[in-house]
């Protein structure tokens, strides 16, 4: 049951990147026999990235952006003009295998599919760097970076918290109901968590599945061309963002005394005073958080589902407890 594809990779300085690992994404397309487009949208590259596209690569959808602007509203920029059935979110430091759609068509044959993920392997294939994630509170803190997978081969309803943005084959009408990613998150991080996690609200399921796979140049990207420092910041702050978006009830009322006694303070005392700053940022988004918890009460409204995290860490729970997994 293939489906039309449009294979959507976000790009900053990376002509390396694509001069590597391009070819492996026309490869394993072609392999589907399916229709499909390649769409690689620019933001603000200072290499050759552009000229490199328009001279090899004629054939893809090449998007520019006007300047640099962050992960979230370069692929949304990709997603709105994504014309197939599907969309594969991918990085640019991703390397796919031959075979890599094979095993994922039929999860769309069920209606309530948001998407689906595969297997990400470390670049000398020695170890699983990503795969199906559990969702579970830690204190008021939802998290998901516990890493499981099923024992048995074909398993098709392995769950997962959250498809990774590196590797994630959704429904592209879904994935535009949603408003593609939330660009409260720019320029990067926990984008694709909150994406996921409005999914499952609407009653649509996130899938991992094992026998597909790619793999990841380690630090290929972002991590090569930012300081660490702005990294920590921004990753702390969109931490606390999601924390804003998706808690609710009681937890949500005491998680600021979480972030307080258990981020705040120990950090600071040991002279990490980027995490100030996090905070801080964090605060002046209060007013945008609320328009993103509003937007999703509307979608949850619409679509007549009254869904929340708790809910979704039992459906997870439940259907592993009848399966035979390994965790990582």
């Amino acid at each position: 049951m293939q489906k039309s594809v449009s294979i959507v990779i976000p790009n900053y300085n990376g002509k390396l990147l694509l001069e590597k690992y391009l070819p492996s994404v026309f490869i394993a397309a072609k392999n589907a026999k399916t229709v499909f487009e390649v769409i690689v949208i620019d933001d603000g590259s200072k290499d050759d990235s552009i000229s490199f596209i328009q001279l090899n690569y004629p054939n893809v959808n090449l998007l520019v952006n006007d300047k640099n602007r962050g992960f979230s509203y370069t692929c949304n920029h990709g997603i709105r003009e994504a014309k197939y059935e599907l969309i594969l979110l991918l990085n640019s430091d991703v390397k796919l295998t031959p075979d890599y759609f094979e095993h994922q068509w039929k999860y769309f044959e069920k209606v309530d599919t948001f998407g689906v993920m595969g297997r990400i392997m470390s670049f000398d294939e020695t170890r699983i760097e990503d795969a199906a994630r559990l969702l579970y509170y830690s204190g008021c803190r939802i998290k998901a970076n516990k890493f499981y997978y099923s024992e048995v081969i074909g398993d098709e309803n392995v769950y997962t918290a959250y498809l990774s943005g590196a590797n994630a084959l959704v429904d592209a009408k879904k994935l535009k109901e949603l408003g593609g990613f939330d660009e409260i998150y720019s320029p990067f991080s926990s984008e694709d968590f909150d994406l996921s996690l409005r999914a499952w609200q609407l009653g649509w399921k996130c899938y991992y599945e094992h026998r597909s796979f790619c793999f990841h140049h380690v630090s290929g990207s972002t991590k090569t061309q930012i300081k660490s420092s702005f990294i920590k910041k921004i990753y702390y702050r969109n931490r606390y963002i999601l924390q804003g978006i998706h808690l609710q009830g009681l937890r949500k009322l005491l998680y600021p005394l979480q972030q307080i006694f258990t981020e705040l303070l120990p950090k600071l005392l040991t002279g990490k005073l980027w995490v100030l700053e996090s905070y801080k940022d964090y605060l002046a988004h209060k007013e945008l958080i609320k328009r993103s918890e509003q937007r999703l009460n509307n979608l949850k409204k619409k679509h007549k589902s009254d869904l929340n995290i708790s809910n979704i860490m039992q459906i997870i729970n439940t259907a592993l407890s009848s399966k035979k997994i390994k965790r990582l």
